[in-house]
């Protein structure tokens, strides 16, 4: 991976319409990033369905929407005590959800069971995931189909946004969709497409991609990969596959 000196913080997050394998790519991603021991990343399942901890073989014990949901139960009964306290338990309970794997950090965002905006909630617990952040090299966000949730539930800024799409018709104009309303949405320097699942070359060619979307490459559909999502394996076991190849391909153009 090409990396300038002194690089800050790359946070990247995947986006794209359902079942277009977002998730697959965004362990791919973390399997490649995480090849350096010297490197730290932190994967961020932004999901509520949480399928990120499945594909990278790591166990979820808690989410930051239990921690959300326990806060804005102490503040309606009255027991969360002033902000010193209230921040000093936050720090402890997000450190305790932390999954750790080698060099690898695993946060589930998880699924919010108390209606309502609740917004000072969500910008301390904002405020905390950034804070955690700063201590990784690269954050790899599997997020739903649009990036506002990622804005709303877990981050203001990204580095870079990958746009995930097969090849039909549908999902390029949802990831346009996605593309236009984004900067509105959160901060981002640099934005680009995976085409991902497609059989070769010609079948890439035959789609029309508008240019603004900054297509970075397709990824092959990969029988390596498909058995693994089959027999719940992670992909972390996998050292090498033609789709694992091509998104480390992807990837050098998008961090470059």
């Amino acid at each position: 991976m090409n990396e300038p000196e002194n690089k800050k913080t790359a946070v990247i997050a995947l986006c794209g319409k359902g079942g277009v394998g977002k998730t697959s790519l965004s362990a791919a991603i973390v399997n490649i990033l995480s090849t350096d021991p010297a490197r730290k990343v932190l994967a961020i399942d932004a999901d509520p369905a949480v399928g990120l901890s499945s594909a990278l073989g790591i166990a979820v014990t808690k989410t930051v929407d239990d921690i959300r949901n326990e806060l804005i139960r102490r503040v309606e009964s009255g027991e969360s005590g002033g902000k010193e306290q209230m921040l000093s338990m936050l720090d402890y309970e997000m450190f305790s959800a932390l999954a750790e794997r080698k060099n690898i950090a695993f946060l589930a965002i998880g699924r919010p069971e108390k209606e309502g905006c609740y917004c000072q909630v969500n910008h301390i617990l904002k405020d905390l995931i950034a804070s955690l952040a700063k201590n990784f090299d690269y954050v790899v966000i599997d997020g739903e189909a649009g990036i506002e949730q990622v804005n709303r539930r877990v981050m203001e800024t990204v580095t870079h946004l990958i746009l995930v799409s097969d090849a039909s018709a549908k999902g390029i104009n949802v990831v346009k969709t996605i593309k236009d309303v984004s900067k509105d949405a959160i901060a981002y320097e640099k934005a680009g497409l995976m085409v991902n699942r497609l059989r070769d070359q010609s079948e890439f060619e035959k789609l029309a991609i508008p240019p603004e979307l900054n297509c970075l490459g397709w990824i092959p559909e990969d029988n390596t990969i498909r058995s693994f999502d089959i027999d719940g394996r992670s992909i972390l076991e996998i050292d090498d596959s033609p789709a694992i190849a091509a998104v480390k391909n992807c990837l050098n153009v998008m961090l470059s």
